[in-house]
């Protein structure tokens, strides 16, 4: 048979008569008069208001709870789908709900009406504020991001009565959050439809385009599904596999997808139908798709087996693409009735509700709720939140594996950085390396399905700037920008005490004096800091200079040009200056004027404390040093290069080649390392060669602190009698 998708057109004579015989279909006890009294609530609450559409405004939230009945909802949702506008739009309270039906219901209709008294900035903040309140509320009763999207689809489904930029607007943000949140339920049907509308009013020239074409081969595609259902359904039959099997077009947001993704024109894309075998059971599943295979040449790199390994919505299903009859391209799922209704109802479909409908069982397949609302917590920006939300729940693409066997679901190109942090917080921020599939690879290796993932960690290791360049994931560069942030307010505070510390000390006064009396007031309440940690942070970062904040200190007569004030800019500068050198105690060198950029050292020249250097800018690979004397950096006219200095705080081990010319005898290899090791220099590797004329070859590659280490192993080496001559590789 044709199948159609699950309608969820606009109903404009649907009644509660209707509603309630459609609950009854899969609830025959259903108390008829609960819902009949939450209908009359929101018809008279409603009873003077009208739509876009000129319709009594009652008929929306009747649509919205015939949605949700489709889906099987139970009746407190149903209930709450009538109620749902009460709220924000009449003079109701949650009060009054509560007291008329149960706070279950008033919580889920509160948890959806806006935050429409307050003001803000732009729609955007707006948006955000909205989201951040519905996070919260879908984490205590998933059931009102159930209702939230019944109601997104109805007014989809009207949308044409408003004006085109709203449409627009509608649009982009359905298919911005409320998409990927269907997809994330597993609720494929609404996903389904909500993108075909999106995609009818974010462009409408392109989406009508498109139906003129599908609807002229309408009769030709018709046929065709008939005939391969015919086809399958025989093959499946002659080994007595019991099924039913279904055909349709690919929705019009999937064809635009593929057209736009592939560059090419609607007679060019492929694959445009779908085919669904519904079998028994599992291994009826896994022989169907046998006799698929048997059949029909199936396509490579196209099979992807969700029954193994469901989707992190609980998705189950076979997917396979094969040359159908007439050598046509053909998407086939093979799935159990159980599974495909997951795949149409998601969380609607599997859930279980406690009786009277109290919150909804946890679920480990929902953990991604929790993670919302914790990213809602620590996120402060709601730029940033909405990033996350439009990037991450739609995550889709690659299912890796951890030590345990476990499965994660990532984003394509994800790195093992980004798998750390979906373990844990502290996974990532410890992360120094990672293993895939046994073999030790770079945080920057892409991810791809099936990899086995090891994450090494180190308790002394943190996150850098340049991790933001390796993540892919919103989260994870959520939590590295919160690290570094963190780290940053820490470095911030103390070196703004210190300014102002030093600044007062020219005033014969200090911080603690002042505090005690409160002098510090005006200065919070002018520069807008809420306590003394603020102000040493708004001062360390410029924000507020030292000057305002000794201004607004009552008992210091500040004066401009004043000896004491050049005292102050003195300390400041000095200070300043201080900071900026032991800003990045990771870096080996100082860039003067850059702070927390990528450094690494010349494999050519080895550079170490002592050396003369030069920083060589390399496009996108921060900053290279070399010895001035490199042959590297020779004739480049200093237009690349860039004056650093040695971090004296910098106090790790430094590599450098030593190379000896020796007599040829037996046992020099092992002399000369050993008189290495005895004053405690390191070797990391060491190459021996012979040369004409009974003489040896060694590059020893050592690690030391600076210049004098280096000095110290060369005199060593000198010493021995066997050694004609050491010089630096």
């Amino acid at each position: 048979m044709i199948k159609e998708r699950m309608d969820f057109s606009h109903e404009p004579d649907l009644t509660i008569d209707d509603l309630i015989a459609r609950v009854q279909l899969y609830y025959p006890d259903v108390d008829e008069s609960f819902i009949r009294k939450a209908y009359d609530f929101a018809a008279h609450a409603h009873r003077n208001q009208k739509r876009s559409s000129g319709e009594p405004y009652i008929i929306h939230p009747l649509n919205v709870s015939g949605t949700l009945a489709k889906l099987k909802m139970d009746v407190e949702t149903i209930i709450a789908g009538l109620l749902h506008d009460v709220v924000e739009d009449c003079d109701v309270t949650a009060e009054d709900i509560k007291n008329e039906f149960s706070e279950n219901i008033s919580l889920i209709v509160v948890g959806l009406t806006k935050i429409s008294k307050m003001k803000f900035k732009s729609k955007q903040e707006s948006q955000a504020e909205n989201f951040r309140k519905m996070v919260v509320a879908m984490a205590q009763d998933l059931r009102v991001i159930m209702v939230k999207l019944a109601d997104r689809m109805h007014n989809m489904r009207t949308l044409q009565y408003v004006s085109q930029e709203k449409q627009r607007k509608v649009a982009g943000e359905t298919l911005d959050i409320y998409v990927p949140l269907a997809g994330r339920l597993g609720i494929n049907s609404v996903k389904g439809e909500l993108e075909d509308l999106c995609l009818r009013f974010k462009h409408p020239e392109f989406y009508y385009k498109l139906t003129e074409k599908v609807a002229m081969k309408k009769s030709e595609r018709e046929t065709y599904i008939r005939e391969t259902i015919q086809v399958i359904k025989k093959k499946l039959d002659e080994y007595n596999v019991g099924s039913e099997v279904s055909g349709r077009p690919k929705t019009f947001y999937s064809i635009y997808k593929k057209m736009t993704k592939q560059d090419v024109g609607f007679e060019q894309i492929q694959d445009l139908l779908a085919f669904r075998i519904i079998v028994d059971n599992i291994s009826d599943c896994y022989k169907g798709l046998g006799i698929i295979h048997s059949s029909f040449k199936p396509v490579p790199g196209r099979f992807k087996d969700y029954i193994a390994i469901p989707k992190v919505n609980n998705y189950q299903s076979l997917h396979t693409t094969v040359l159908g009859p007439s050598a046509e391209r053909v998407e086939i799922q093979i799935r159990t009735e159980e599974m495909h209704e997951v795949a149409e109802k998601g969380i609607a479909a599997h859930w279980k509700y406690k009786e009277r409908g109290s919150n909804v069982a946890k679920s480990k397949k929902l953990d991604w709720v929790q993670d919302l609302v914790q990213l809602n917590k620590d996120t402060a920006n709601n730029q940033e939140l909405m990033d996350v939300v439009k990037n991450d729940i739609d995550i889709g693409g690659v299912f890796v594996f951890t030590p345990e066997g476990d499965v994660l679901e990532l984003r394509y190109g994800a790195t093992p950085l980004d798998f750390a942090y979906a373990v844990h917080t502290q996974v990532g921020n410890r992360c120094v390396g990672a293993k895939v599939n046994g073999k030790i690879v770079p945080l920057k290796f892409r991810l791809k399905s099936g990899d086995s993932i090891e994450i090494m960690t180190s308790k002394n290791q943190e996150p850098n700037k340049d991790w933001l360049k390796i993540v892919k994931s919103s989260r994870a560069k959520t939590k590295i920008r919160q690290y570094l942030s963190k780290v940053e307010r820490e470095k911030s505070k103390v070196i703004g005490e210190q300014m102002l510390d030093e600044a007062l000390k020219v005033y014969q006064t200090n911080i603690k004096t002042l505090e005690k009396k409160g002098e510090f007031k005006k200065a919070y309440d002018e520069l807008h800091a809420r306590n003394l940690e603020e102000l040493y942070i708004h001062v360390a970062s410029g924000r507020s200079n030292i000057k305002e904040v000794l201004k607004l200190i009552p008992s210091i007569d500040y004066k401009e040009d004043s000896e004491k004030e050049k005292k102050v800019e003195s300390f400041v500068q000095k200070i300043t200056k201080s900071a900026k050198k032991s800003a990045n105690k990771k870096n080996a060198v100082i860039v003067d004027g850059i702070e927390d950029i990528e450094v690494r050292m010349g494999r050519c020249c080895n550079p170490i404390p002592g050396d003369e250097v030069i920083g060589f800018i390399t496009k996108g690979r921060g900053i290279t040093i070399h010895n001035r004397t490199c042959d590297k950096i020779a004739g480049d006219g200093g237009v690349r290069q860039i004056p650093v200095e040695w971090n004296s705080e910098y106090n790790f081990k430094h590599p450098v080649n030593i190379k000896v010319i020796t007599i040829d005898k037996p046992g020099i290899l092992a002399s000369i390392s050993d008189a290495i090791n005895k004053i405690g220099i390191n070797i990391r590797s060491a190459h021996a060669k012979s040369l004409p004329d009974q003489k040896g070859s060694f590059i020893f590659e050592v690690e030391v602190n600076d210049y004098s280490e280096f000095l110290k192993a060369v005199s060593v080496i000198e010493a021995r009698d066997e050694v004609i001559s050491v010089s630096r590789a």
